[in-house]
């Protein structure tokens, strides 16, 4: 498959991939594709579906409107962003990739259709822009999960690499299964990071590809350390505390370290991976991994692995932790989904533990068939996990859900490296396990709050929070 690691690893802001990175991707790429714009009289964004149900809580008209202010997911700066639309909203106008300037009010230009599904993927967004003429021209994009965006009607993101397709046939180590990439490993020798890299270096040089991994961890940590000394409550109306600043402090005081359990490890551990999902779900910068609703798992358990592991070569043990992880992360989107609006949380806070689990492995010198069998384990106990957030908000279940899936990652890594490789169930069968229980899986369930906990739960109480 034509994938790459920063592919799965996208620097953006909260508190959704799909439903905020994804629509401001897809709002902005709209506009470029109907360039020029001088004569542009009036656009609109329609929002169906997942997009459309949750898309308050999620900031997707917020995202949507910034995608088509010019904004991208990487750039955009987070602490500008509340001002930069309250602006707009005084104004009554938008600025078409900041310069064009055209009419724009919510309700009018910005409609939720909650009701109404388009065919392709829950999460569907349809953009029309009127030309002076009285001409219009409209597109329909889909939001697929971790920011990955398609058009309607136009071909997967991924060729496959066994139908011989060029793109994929000049890459040394071409896999669409775990079952061929352990095929790869097995004729050339090499480890499951050495291959990725390989497959990487088609596309830049290897300082590059060390930059850019070395960068996204850089962004993973930060992002760790500011939610570990942010306290207050989070935005969207349940009025949640922030509670892993408050909850770090107290394992750092000196009567806490003077009586340390064998389990304040996996603590700190949890509190990490909820550090970035309050980030997140405060619209912070993070890093999708493989999306932001499962944020936290994987750089919880790299700075565990930095940390707690003490490894001899740390830089190169988390470069190679990042390439297997995207491994785990391609296969998954590949043949399964990693959308909560398509197949549940299993395939956010499943597939990340899964990808956290293969990396832990592999940083910490594993064989290919412990990475694969600590992934499998990963993903086996999260299948059947639904997405129901509380009023459409990132906040609960999924803070907490971060915290648990990075302490299972470790608990699954370390049944790997004690065992020799050999399991019962392959990872390929766990993925289509998953693809199908997410198919069979009630829309209700999936990333709609119509059921579940979204449901369940009186969210006039939460101010207790």
């Amino acid at each position: 498959m034509d994938m790459s690691v920063f592919d799965l690893f996208k620097i953006g802001i909260g508190p959704s991939s799909s439903h905020t990175v994804g629509p401001m991707v897809a709002a902005r790429r709209f506009l470029l594709d109907c360039a020029p714009l001088d004569d542009v009289t009036e656009v609109s964004a329609e929002l169906y579906g997942s997009l459309a149900l949750t898309g308050i809580g999620h900031a997707t008209d917020k995202a949507v409107i910034l995608g088509l202010m010019g904004e991208t997911p990487q750039d955009v700066v987070p602490t500008r962003v509340e001002g930069q639309l309250a602006e707009a909203e005084t104004a009554g106008e938008l600025k078409l990739l900041g310069s064009h300037a055209v009419p724009f009010k919510r309700g009018k230009h910005l409609i939720f259709h909650m009701a109404e599904s388009l065919a392709e993927h829950p999460n569907g967004m349809r953009f029309t822009l009127t030309r002076a003429d009285g001409s219009t021209t409209s597109k329909v994009y889909y939001s697929v999960g971790g920011g990955f965006i398609k058009e309607e009607g136009e071909a997967p993101q991924m060729p496959s690499s066994g139908d011989g397709a060029a793109a994929a046939s000049a890459i040394p180590y071409p896999f669409d299964t775990m079952d061929q990439l352990l095929a790869h490993g097995e004729a050339s020798g090499l480890t499951i990071p050495q291959m990725l890299r390989a497959n990487e270096r088609l596309k830049r040089s290897e300082d590059e590809l060390n930059a850019g991994i070395d960068k996204i961890w850089h962004v993973m940590r930060d992002c760790i350390a500011h939610g570990l000394e942010t306290a207050g409550r989070l935005p969207g109306g349940l009025n949640v505390k922030r509670r892993a600043a408050n909850l770090w402090t107290q394992s750092q005081s000196s009567d806490s370290r003077a009586n340390q359990l064998p389990h304040d490890a996996l603590h700190q551990v949890s509190l990490y991976a909820m550090a970035v999902n309050e980030e997140n779900a405060a619209g912070g910068r993070v890093v999708t991994a493989p999306t932001n609703g499962a944020a936290g798992i994987i750089p919880a358990v790299l700075r565990y692995y930095a940390e707690d592991c003490k490894p001899s070569d740390p830089v190169t043990g988390i470069r190679d932790f990042m390439l297997t992880a995207a491994a785990i992360g391609m296969l998954c989107k590949r043949n399964a989904s990693i959308s909560g609006a398509e197949i549940g949380c299993q395939g956010e806070v499943g597939v990340a533990c899964a990808m956290a689990a293969a990396g832990l492995v592999a940083a910490l010198g594993g064989s290919n068939n412990q990475i694969e069998n600590a992934a499998e384990i990963g993903i086996e106990h999260h299948l059947g996990m639904t997405c129901d957030p509380i009023g459409g908000l990132v906040q609960i279940p999924c803070i907490e859900r971060n915290g648990m899936g990075a302490v299972k990652a470790i608990t699954a890594a370390s049944l790997a490296l004690k065992g020799d490789g050999t399991h019962f169930v392959s990872l390929d069968e766990v993925i289509e396990t998953m693809r199908q229980t997410g198919a069979d899986m009630q829309a209700k369930y999936k990333e709609t709050s119509l059921g579940g906990l979204a449901i369940h739960v009186i969210t006039v109480n939460h101010a207790a929070c």
